[in-house]
């Protein structure tokens, strides 16, 4: 405690001293560097915003998108509303909130008992229909699904007309709550469409556009009760695995605040459907589901270990994996770098004679991705393992959850949720745009944070994940030439392998279930010497000319998200 607050001086200090002052200071790799390494320890930079901030920063991001919706033309297009009700209370709120909009409106009450709602047929301007069952010869178009006690944004229709003549069939927006007193609050700034958080969280759960009525085929009948168009979304993934749902990153329903807790994101039909394909557990505390893929022939994992020395680290690493795995089909492939110490070359002489351990020599300089292609290309297993020398095993499934994503046919590289050793987050997950390059979502939050919208806690897409663990199909590894050897052989080659695996038609996905301590940089030190920066930023050169479209806007992230922090707050406009 005491050095967070010898810190948060520091801080405050350098925040007073002058730019042209600061900038001379970075003229010390070192000095930076150690400033940087104090900060992290005393874990301030954490950093969530106060409510209070989160407040002013929202305030300005809805006056920046006001300023966008108005300057819009409003199509001459109708909207044909379907709301899901079971409260009266939050149907009235959301009925007498639709005088407000720009475009026709007719509504669809989509309820379980047609007669206690047929009140409501005559009471307002619009046309109201009450329906139970989905009339067959009923053929509509430009359909919105929001549930009772959801406010619509003035400007809708002036956004969601124009997908009516687009490829797009379905899509979602942004949402945020609203009180009673219509202050506004709390918004959900979804990533673009990602199916894996929406078979553990239900994250889209209202302000759905579909074209037409035929999209509400398939997985009608789930369309009832609090996490209806979540299970709806959920059933049309699962029903049709390629299926494309378009983001609008535009916060145009308000939900009313409710004291009621949703207790889980999907039904149990929907739950009952996702078991035959993976095992399916509630999350101790929070609305979410971990989902084990199931496996049928238990693959070959060959797990590749390169070092140089740092035999602590490596016996730690090896010792870890081999007592605590419980996933036993795997072979290690230690890979030696011109190691020198007694104590080392020891050691791995005793793990070569396990018969799960092969010791391999690279006597050429230090070139991380070169190590690996070399590892991979004598490997024997289905699915290859990049392990870091300086990761420790923490929950004995994390091979088991791993192997059961990385064997999906439409999942990439599968990263892990990976530790400090004082228990904060090192990696979850990789955020394009970060420091103008790449970085670690959520970094530096506890362990057990839910993180944004659940996104810490709950096994979703991002465009890319750290190598220290990383799972991936040796086929998928061959045919993207694996990791550049030329242009990357330090930093941001796992970053560029990932996203050359997300062009193969992939996803990759962080696993939040694989839990391992990284102790990062203990064996390769930090960049604080003029040469490594600069080699630091030529690799981040490279990246950014090679994958400026992800970087300008990463799918997994939402464009109205800081990029200066790894903390998701909501950025400044």
């Amino acid at each position: 405690m005491l050095k967070k607050y010898i810190m948060m001086g520091v801080k405050l200090t350098i925040g007073l001293v002058p730019k042209t002052i600061r900038k001379q200071f970075k003229r010390f790799p070192w000095l930076t560097s150690l400033y940087s390494r104090s900060l992290q320890k005393s874990g301030l930079s954490y950093g969530i915003p106060t409510k209070r901030k989160t407040a002013k920063l929202y305030s300005r991001l809805i006056d920046f998108q006001e300023v966008k919706l108005n300057s819009l033309e409003c199509p001459q297009s109708d909207i044909v509303l379907i709301i899901l009700s079971e409260d009266h209370e939050r149907l009235a709120f959301t009925l007498s909130s639709l005088v407000n909009q720009k475009s026709t409106i007719s509504v669809i009450l989509w309820v379980n008992d047609e007669a206690e709602y047929t009140q409501y047929i005559d009471k307002h301007p619009f046309k109201i229909s009450v329906c139970k069952f989905w009339p067959s010869e009923l053929e509509l178009t430009n359909l919105f699904l929001i549930n009772a006690g959801d406010k619509l944004h003035p400007n809708l229709a002036s956004v969601i007309g124009p997908l009516s003549s687009s490829e797009h069939k379905l899509a979602y927006v942004d949402s945020d709550f609203i009180t009673s007193k219509l202050i506004r609050h709390s918004p959900k700034l979804h990533c673009d469409w990602d199916p894996d958080l929406q078979l553990s969280t239900g994250y889209i759960n209202t302000g759905l556009w579909l074209r037409t009525s035929s999209e509400l085929s398939n997985g009608l009948n789930l369309l009832k009760g609090q996490t209806g168009i979540a299970d709806f979304v959920a059933n049309r993934y699962l029903h049709s695995p390629n299926i494309k749902i378009h983001h609008i990153p535009l916060v145009l329903v308000h939900s009313l605040d409710s004291k009621e807790q949703i207790n889980a994101p999907l039904c149990k039909d929907m739950t009952d459907k996702i078991s035959s394909m993976a095992r399916v557990t509630k999350h101790d505390s929070l609305p979410l589901f971990h989902m084990l893929w199931k496996v049928t022939q238990p693959p070959l994992v060959s797990l590749i270990i390169p070092t140089k020395n740092s035999y602590e680290l490596v016996k730690a690493c090896i010792e870890s994996i081999l007592t605590k795995t419980t996933y036993q089909n795997y072979e290690i492939l230690l890979i030696d770098n011109q190691s020198n110490e007694k104590t080392s070359l020891d050691y791995f002489a005793l793990l070569s004679q396990n018969p799960k351990i092969r010791v391999l020599q690279y006597n050429d300089t230090f070139n991380y991705s070169a190590i690996n292609n070399f590892a991979v290309s004598v490997a024997d297993g289905e699915l290859v393992g990049l392990i870091n020398n300086d990761i420790e095993v923490i929950s004995p499934d994390w091979l088991t959850f791993m192997v059961g994503q990385a064997c999906r046919i439409d999942i990439g590289c599968v990263g892990a949720k990976l530790l400090y050793p004082d228990g904060r987050i090192q990696h979850a997950g990789v955020v394009m745009g970060y420091g103008g390059g790449a970085g670690h979502a959520h970094k530096y939050f506890p362990r057990d944070h839910s993180g944004y919208l659940n996104r810490l806690a709950a096994t979703n897409c991002f465009s890319a994940v750290t190598a220290a663990c990383l799972v991936v199909k040796k086929a998928d590894y061959l045919a993207v030439g694996g990791l550049d050897e030329v242009n990357l052989q330090v930093a941001f080659n796992d970053v560029d392998f990932c996203l050359k695996v997300l062009a193969l038609g992939r996803r990759n996905i962080y696993c939040a279930e694989a839990e391992l301590f990284h102790h990062e940089s203990v064996s390769r030190g930090f960049d604080d010497t003029k040469e490594k920066q600069a080699r630091f930023f030529s690799e981040l050169g490279f990246l950014q000319e090679k994958w400026a479209k992800y970087i300008e806007h990463d799918p997994a992230y939402n464009s109205n998200l800081t990029l200066r922090r790894e903390n998701f707050s909501i950025k400044e406009c």
